[in-house]
């Protein structure tokens, strides 16, 4: 049962179809309840870091997800997803994360004349290539792209894929059992579905 967590800022229904589609039953978190019977969650999210954190908050779900993510289940960050598992975050003022991936998402400065946001399609080069996720996904393949802002992962090794916007941004980060992608895999066509499909398949062990 793939856990899909609801907060109200962003498109589930492409998400949820695809996980569909891969023969998984799905439920939508909006309380803690609901994680229960989950065996992995995504966080998708469009929009303001400190609007997400506060509805996760006013939803009661913070403890839950920290719990679901102490439990070794895996869970997965999409874009303003991936951003929240941050510890902090500066966009719409400073604001705690959901500490699962140590680092700081602040926003990005692109050099050469490059305006905000990064949107579109961008080659993403893998620093480590034997992640579970990444399973029969090359490197060096497009993504789609929507951000302002980006993570600064405390430890290097966090950092499993990166793209090149004006600077080195994080494309894909990894601790342990939880995994974030700063693109939308849901947007990307086959390899991007691939990355869903293989995180509905891993147990969260590297």
């Amino acid at each position: 049962m793939i856990g899909i967590l609801d907060l109200d800022m962003g498109n589930l229904r492409s998400l949820s179809k695809a996980v569909y589609s891969f023969g998984y039953d799905f439920v939508m978190v909006r309380s803690a309840k609901d994680l229960d019977d989950a065996t992995h969650l995504m966080v998708p999210g469009v929009g303001a870091y400190r609007t997400a954190v506060s509805h996760v908050d006013g939803q009661g779900l913070r403890a839950g997800i920290r719990a679901f993510a102490a439990s070794g289940r895996p869970i997965a960050g999409i874009c303003l997803g991936m951003q929240i598992l941050s510890a902090t975050g500066e966009e719409g003022g400073e604001s705690e994360g959901l500490g699962l991936v140590p680092g700081r998402v602040v926003r990005m400065t692109p050099e050469g004349g490059l305006h905000l946001p990064h949107v579109g399609w961008n080659t993403t080069r893998f620093k480590r290539k034997d992640h579970p996720v990444f399973h029969k996904v090359k490197d060096g393949r497009d993504f789609y792209y929507v951000h302002s802002y980006h993570l600064r992962c405390d430890n290097p090794d966090d950092v499993l894929a990166e793209t090149d916007y004006g600077a080195n941004v994080a494309a894909i980060v990894g601790h342990g059992n939880v995994i974030g992608f700063q693109f939308h895999p849901e947007k990307s066509q086959a390899n991007g579905l691939r990355l869903i499909e293989n995180f509905c398949g891993w147990n969260g062990q590297c």
